[in-house]
């Protein structure tokens, strides 16, 4: 059964040595893991006309008779992303089958969309869900999403309301990054301008890419005196995406527009002391007031990290947690 949404300290105890907000959010980065994966089963996927996603698919022997968990990664991952990994780890573990989504242009797919990713495209996500509801025959399935993959899922799921696929079963967001203005704006502080200095010099690279493969549709003279993830929300993401400018971006991409329509069982897992994903008042009010919505917040935990003592694990609790969340939605085939 899941319980009302409330706001409540969980059981999370960072790993020694490992607690902190800052160092949580770097150790799952830097700490390296084996994650054994079979190999999987790849998906170029249509989501729109001349756009495909590639999908790393695990697929329990009998794949329908299991609940397939979609997988949707953070601003500059992939399928390879540890997380990724991880989660599929455990969902195979677990008799689940799982499908780890690359958004377009990521994983290493850039020749395979004339355009960029942005935190709106939910509807690239409904396109991999049909995708393996019309040719999988899948009976269940779930979202999962961390960072800006939890901003796509819970906004999609949002608008479904109750007008959703009938095999969609529910919806899980790691530190999601649902209040995109806000969250971009924390990213500018002087604590934080690390990580900003990464995605900004990730997505000036891709950029570049792009614009080398598609030489009539990107001008990378656009870069120019940008610094700020906000900046480049609104001279590149913006003018490349049809918004009209990084303010209109945010509020029109944003799921904490639609976290109140959602209607399926739903957890978001999120950390106090995440370093740049901030949630305003008035969408915890929303979520709250959600009685499908499980609302769990740690002291400690970083940005998508949760990294505990091994103990009979791995200590990756947050893709724990995530996977015995969803082991509920298990279909019972007789």
């Amino acid at each position: 059964m899941v319980s009302n949404p409330q706001s409540r300290d969980a059981t999370f105890l960072p790993r020694r040595r490992l607690r902190g907000g800052h160092l949580q959010t770097l150790a799952s980065y830097f700490l390296t893991r084996q994650i054994e994966l079979p190999a999987p089963d790849e998906r170029l996927i249509e989501v729109e006309a001349s756009t495909k996603v590639l999908c790393q698919c695990y697929w329990q022997s009998d794949r329908e008779r299991a609940l397939t968990v979609i997988a949707v990664h953070g601003l500059e991952g992939s399928s390879d992303s540890a997380y990724m990994r991880g989660i599929a780890n455990k969902g195979m573990a677990a008799g689940m089958n799982v499908v780890l989504m690359n958004q377009r242009n990521c994983g290493g797919t850039e020749k395979l969309a004339p355009t960029l990713y942005h935190s709106g495209l939910s509807q690239d996500v409904a396109a991999v869900a049909r995708h393996l509801i019309d040719v999988d025959r899948v009976p269940a399935f779930a979202l999962v999403g961390y960072s800006m993959g939890g901003n796509l899922v819970l906004k999609l799921a949002g608008e479904w309301g109750r007008g959703g696929p009938s095999q969609f079963r529910s919806v899980v967001a790691v530190c999601p990054a649902m209040d995109l203005a806000v969250s971009s704006d924390a990213l500018h502080l002087p604590s934080n301008r690390l990580y900003e200095i990464y995605f900004m010099w990730k997505m000036r690279r891709r950029l570049r890419a792009k614009a080398k493969m598609f030489p009539n549709s990107f001008d990378v003279t656009r870069l120019r005196g940008l610094r700020s993830l906000r900046q480049f929300d609104d001279k590149i993401t913006a003018y490349y995406c049809g918004f009209e400018g990084a303010v209109d971006y945010y509020a029109r991409a944003a799921a904490s527009n639609v976290v109140d329509r959602i209607v399926v069982p739903a957890f978001i897992l999120h950390a106090k002391n995440d370093p740049f994903i901030r949630l305003l008042p008035e969408t915890r009010a929303k979520i709250f007031a959600n009685h499908n919505i499980t609302f769990l917040e740690t002291s400690d935990g970083g940005h998508c990290s949760f990294i505990a003592d091994r103990d009979g694990y791995d200590g990756y609790w947050a893709e724990r947690q995530v996977v015995e969340f969803l082991r509920q939605f298990q279909p019972i085939i007789t």
